[in-house]
């Protein structure tokens, strides 16, 4: 059955807009041969949508031809704005942008242990409403979050989970409280960081792919021929409560001491750092300190050659002989963890998200990718994060994005 003529031109609506999200701004002309559409079809689409307030004329593209130069055709990016948040357990960064994703204004916040649930939700909303300000929105349309923890698949809302801060579940409540007309989402951070990585990051050319989370603590997120998969409770990756050798004990089901995390949390990466004798100052830098001696380590191998002499360098400062040790043990760890992922998924790739993924650079992705080949017959390449920390922050943006833009392009209901 046809369809009417009122569906027929949201379809078209819906597609033209697709397609300036994604190529930018585009003329009359290069929308008709992107889309297939006739040219009086094209032309009333553009007239619609300019009537909509969805679009306008951004500018004129020079074509080789004589006449006037044609008019070029954006969405209107102030037609909505947006807030991305990415809340950690020791801190939280907040980003404002505009519908087509311009960043307006952005900042960041620590927030210690010690002050308490009320004061932290205030210190964070406080931070929201400063940005927001900075960026020159009056109101906003959708905030994305990124969070550790379960998020429910029946109700989408932050679960509480051991070890994490009571203000991350107060805080989503907080902000629907002083963003009433805002659309308010949360979604874990690993899941957002493997969205970023696949629209913007190292996983563009995968449908099917694993991101292993590498921070302050583990995580990861699975994506099945171009979907995210979260699980029948929203726990798809939890793999730091993963039972590994090489622990003393086994995980619980309200502590992943002993599991993957014991072996590979930023707080095992420190301790394993200080046994090869490695050692960073960890104060004045935002990077966390796993990534930072991880980058180290990197650092004294390419400049000293894996066959460098042990000990080299000045006072306490490791050479790359222990640089390169250290690199191999952590690619073990890893290892363990990505190897139970690819015996499971077959993924054919694994990204090493997060700081420490990102700062363990092209040296610590090989390490593991050769582990994995020696421990499966399943083919697997193994990827640095593009995005490494900023990736969950990214992530959260992309969907407030698109929850935005499916609810503003949407056809009217008649």
């Amino acid at each position: 059955m046809p369809a009417s003529p009122s569906t027929a031109r949201a379809i078209n609506d819906r597609l033209a807009l697709r397609l300036l999200q994604q190529e930018g701004s585009l003329t009359a002309g290069q929308l008709k041969q992107l889309t297939g559409l006739s040219r009086p079809t094209v032309a009333d689409l553009v007239e619609r949508l300019t009537a909509a307030g969805l679009i306008e004329v951004v500018g004129e593209a020079g074509e080789q031809r004589r006449g006037p130069n044609a008019k070029l055709y954006g969405i209107v990016a102030g037609r909505a704005h947006l807030a991305a948040l990415d809340v950690r357990t020791e801190g939280v960064s907040v980003m404002v942008s505009d519908l087509v994703g311009n960043v307006l204004a952005e900042s960041s916040l620590p927030i210690g242990g010690d002050i308490g649930t009320g004061p932290a939700v205030e210190q964070a909303v406080a931070l929201v409403e400063r940005v927001v300000k900075e960026s020159g929105a009056d109101r906003l349309h959708t905030v994305g979050i990124g969070a550790p923890g379960l998020i429910d698949p029946a109700t989408g809302e932050l679960r509480g989970s051991t070890g994490l801060p009571e203000w991350h579940r107060r805080l989503v409540a907080a902000l629907q409280e002083r963003f009433p007309e805002s659309r308010v989402s949360v979604e874990n951070e690993t899941n957002l960081a493997a969205l970023a990585e696949q629209r913007d990051g190292v996983a563009r050319d995968r449908d099917t792919f694993v991101l292993l989370w590498l921070g302050h603590g583990t995580g990861a997120a699975v994506v099945l021929d171009g979907a995210l998969r979260r699980g029948a409770s929203g726990g798809t990756g939890e793999i730091g409560f993963l039972p590994v050798p090489g622990t003393p004990g086994l995980p619980s089901a309200v502590d992943c001491e002993g599991g993957f995390h014991s072996l590979a949390g930023s707080a095992a990466i420190v301790e394993l750092a200080g046994e090869y004798g490695l050692t960073v100052d960890g104060t004045g830098s935002h990077e966390p300190v796993a990534a930072r001696v991880v980058r180290g380590a990197v650092e004294l191998v390419t400049e000293g050659g894996e066959e460098g002499g042990r000990g080299a360098g000045d006072g306490n400062r490791a050479g790359a002989g222990e640089a390169g040790d250290f690199l191999d043990v952590l690619a073990d760890r890893i290892a363990i963890g990505a190897a139970s992922v690819v015996a499971i998924l077959d993924p054919g790739c694994v990204v090493l998200g997060g700081e420490v993924g990102q700062a363990g650079g092209e040296a610590l992705a090989g390490r593991v990718e050769e582990r994995i080949r020696r421990m499966s017959p399943l083919v697997t390449v193994v990827r640095p994060s593009g995005l490494g920390g900023v990736a969950v922050l990214r992530g959260a943006l992309l969907t407030a994005r698109d929850k935005a833009q499916d609810e503003l392009f949407a056809p009217p209901e008649r």
